[in-house]
């Protein structure tokens, strides 16, 4: 038997298909209820089936890309004969947490879970980050890593290298701003629709259990600057765009993703703007920056 599961992310249809385990199921990724739906219409956008019994494939049929230090532990990649992909995930411990593959565009991808259950929550959790980041690259979608923030129903992201300070922005906002609320504090995804950037939560929030299934048009990104005073600078749209786009999962390698990830971050440059807020982790920052990048409807 075979238990399915159907979600919207970023108004995209996504099902997740469990084949019967005693030791896999949706337990493993309860911050995916709020995204839930009844049923999906037609066929989804991204079709995801957790199966242990699926095989790697065999070395001599496979090609090595490369190992990546994700900061919570390695990611192997090879390309697959079918111009997909199989991903190895190992954590801190450097244990084989989770297996992934997938074909060329994304669409239909298995993952063989291993170990206790924490291994299996960490590697499906980050499988299908993968799978939904990698194939909703061709839906004009970025997963970023980015802590967010919303007033008025604009969406406020801040984008920094892990301890610098987004979290701490968003929380200024949320104690000095009025009519702010968290939308997630991690990994929220941008989208283009009809020429308009609007950002979205997510099952994926990092250490802050923030899943909440919400939207909002797209009213700034701020980079995190730590400075000995507060100001705010408008980026043009080429540092914008350098700005940006570090801050977005993608595949450098495969060229067809990487292009529609350059392309979506280049259309969002065009119609949001890109900042950075030079600052210490006080109130005033929150004002200072607020004033400069908020929307007024």
């Amino acid at each position: 038997m075979e238990s399915v599961n159907d979600f919207v992310l970023a108004d995209l249809p996504i099902r997740i298909n469990f084949v019967e385990s005693r030791f896999n199921g949706m337990h493993l990724i309860r911050s995916f209820e709020p995204f839930r739906v009844d049923h999906i219409d037609g066929d989804p956008f991204l079709e995801v089936t957790i199966d242990d019994s699926t095989p790697p494939y065999p070395k001599s049929q496979r090609e090595r890309i490369r190992t990546f230090d994700t900061g919570n532990g390695d990611t192997v990649v090879d390309l697959l004969p079918t111009g997909g992909y199989q991903f190895i995930i190992r954590d801190l411990n450097g244990y084989d947490c989770c297996m992934l593959q997938s074909d060329k565009e994304f669409r239909h991808c298995k993952i063989a879970l291993n170990g206790n259950y924490n291994m299996r929550c960490f590697g499906l959790n980050n499988a299908l980050m993968l799978s939904f980041s990698f194939r909703s690259s061709r839906a004009r979608c970025l997963l970023i890593h980015a802590s967010l923030v919303r007033k008025d129903g604009y969406g406020y992201a801040f984008i920094a290298k892990s301890g610098t300070g987004k979290s701490t922005q968003v929380s200024n906002w949320l104690r000095n701003i009025p009519g702010c609320d968290l939308m997630n504090d991690d990994n929220p995804i941008v989208r283009m629709v009809d020429g308009q950037a609007y950002i979205y939560g997510s099952p994926w929030s990092g250490k802050t259990p923030c899943y909440r299934n919400v939207k909002a048009r797209l009213g700034a990104v701020t980079r995190i600057d730590r400075a000995s005073e507060n100001s705010l600078e408008k980026l043009s749209p080429v540092n914008g765009f350098a700005s940006f786009l570090p801050s977005c999962s993608s595949m450098k390698w495969d060229k067809d993703i990487y292009h529609e990830v350059c392309d979506t971050v280049t259309q969002v440059v065009e119609t949001t703007g890109i900042y950075i807020l030079h600052c210490l982790p006080d109130a005033d920052s929150a004002w200072v920056c607020y004033r400069g990048v908020a929307i007024k409807n």
